[in-house]
């Protein structure tokens, strides 16, 4: 009678592990940063999918796996949130945004009313966003763990990855490591405090750590309206961002010359007095915000007089590794620039930098927790129109709420954004899939450079 229902019980928890396993991954970020994650994972050839142990194999690692991937757009930046005073808030979102991957409902808008559709949950999560990661990842995993106490849902952060590919660099050649990330995950110390917390495992003691906090880069790679506006021409009483006046990120006067701002096509927005004398500036474009932050970084690193040059540099915000290019190029102009005939960033900047997207580890970590766990699909799957290896899906306003704010562009205004307050009983958005009135063309061009495998998992989703 034992054995009987010990075949039972092994029966049942096969069965419930093969559907489990069945299900998509979920990958979450405050915005379309998150998808150098999932690019990361749909390329992944690290392990022998036969046996899971470490070597290619010349297969994809997840050639099986499907996925869900939820911008939370309408919240979006998440790195404003603790300089607001927000963080409480920013968790209440974040968990939101997991229990939409954990449900079986999102919404299509037609004829003026919102249309619940059905959807799989999620069989493991995947914060593809350092913040979250930064000020919520032991509270993700504790409400998957109260949700549903017999489910395992393995969850994955990306501080973890981009500290070790870091701590790996530095075992090779000792300088100081750079954290470049937003403003809120500088804010929490999460990549310093892990990066000293691991250094040991590595050999490594007394680390050289410098960070900066992108503030408003992420959010101009998202074309979020307080921080870009691709049709200004002139100074706007709404911008956020760094300027002659701001007060936390005033762009100095005299490095002017040392930011060298590409001033085409309105990319930068001056304000001139009667004199034609330039008296405001503001920042209207992605690379623009690249040249403000590492001028900063290293003028930070020349006051403190750091002793050893910044060689490595984690790029903790998921939005960043688009413009990786862009901040190789500013660090070369930056390594050869002179004042007065001398090379004034050299004591504090390395010839060669290496860039660390954390990404590709947490691609391989996903891979060891789904084989750990045995959720990996193992079984033949074949997407198609009914069955898509992708579904994307991103936060908008609610407009049927009266109480929300929009701005020009259909988002939230900033103020009621981080107005709000947690704990408030609040319907004020919505989780739709991704179209191409809420991510803009520019963006879906961007994706088709710099993401191809995921450009071409979107193209059926839109409809395209």
């Amino acid at each position: 009678m034992k054995h009987v229902k010990f075949v039972s019980v092994l029966i049942f928890l096969m069965s419930f592990l093969t559907s489990t396993a069945q299900r998509p991954i979920g990958v979450f970020d405050s915005g379309t940063g998150g998808l150098t994650v999932l690019e990361a994972i749909l390329t992944l050839d690290a392990f022998n999918n036969r046996t899971g142990q470490p070597g290619a194999d010349g297969k994809k690692d997840f050639e099986k796996e499907s996925f869900q991937y939820l911008a939370d757009q309408a919240n979006m930046p998440y790195g404003n949130y603790a300089a607001e005073k927000k963080t409480d808030l920013l968790k209440e979102n974040i968990l939101n945004c997991m229990g939409f991957l954990r449900g079986q409902t999102f919404y299509n808008r037609s004829s003026n009313q919102w249309n619940p559709q059905q959807k799989s949950p999620v069989k493991m999560i995947v914060l593809a966003c350092n913040t979250a990661t930064a000020y919520a990842y032991n509270d993700v995993r504790a409400s998957v763990i109260t949700s549903n106490p017999n489910e395992i849902i393995p969850v994955i952060g990306v501080i973890d990855a981009g500290s070790k590919a870091a701590l790996i660099h530095q075992q090779k050649q000792s300088g100081t490591i750079g954290v470049f990330a937003t403003a809120g995950t500088v804010a929490s110390d999460g990549y310093p405090r892990t990066l000293r917390k691991m250094a040991a495992e590595y050999g490594l003691k007394d680390l050289s750590i410098v960070s900066q906090g992108g503030f408003g880069l992420a959010e101009s790679i998202d074309r979020d309206w307080s921080f870009y506006v691709d049709t200004a021409t002139r100074i706007r009483p709404d911008y956020k961002g760094p300027s002659l006046q701001h007060k936390n990120y005033p762009i100095r006067a005299e490095l002017m010359q040392v930011y060298h701002f590409d001033t085409t096509n309105n990319k930068l927005l001056c304000e001139y007095d009667g004199q034609g004398r330039c008296t405001d500036v503001q920042i209207n474009d992605p690379g623009n915000y690249v040249r403000y932050h590492l001028v900063s970084l290293l003028e930070k690193m020349r006051a403190e007089k750091y002793t050893r040059p910044l060689n490595t540099l984690i790029l903790g915000c998921t939005h960043y590794p688009y413009m990786r290019d862009t901040i190789r190029n500013v660090l070369n102009e930056l390594y050869q620039f002179k004042e007065n005939g001398q090379y004034i960033y050299r004591s504090v900047l390395a010839p060669q930098v290496n860039l660390i997207d954390p990404s590709v580890e947490t691609a391989k970590e996903a891979y060891v927790a789904l084989r750990k766990q045995s959720l990996d699909t193992r079984r033949p799957v074949y997407f198609n129109a009914s069955n898509p290896r992708a579904e994307f899906f991103i936060t908008v306003p609610n407009t049927d709420d009266p109480l929300v704010h929009i701005q020009p562009d259909g988002w939230f205004t900033y103020a009621y954004k981080y107005g709000r307050t947690a704990g408030a009983k609040r319907n004020d958005v919505q989780y739709v899939p991704f179209d191409r009135v809420n991510v803009s063309e520019a963006t879906y061009q961007r994706f088709e450079r710099a993401l191809p495998s995921v450009y071409r998992l979107l193209k059926p989703a839109d409809g395209r």
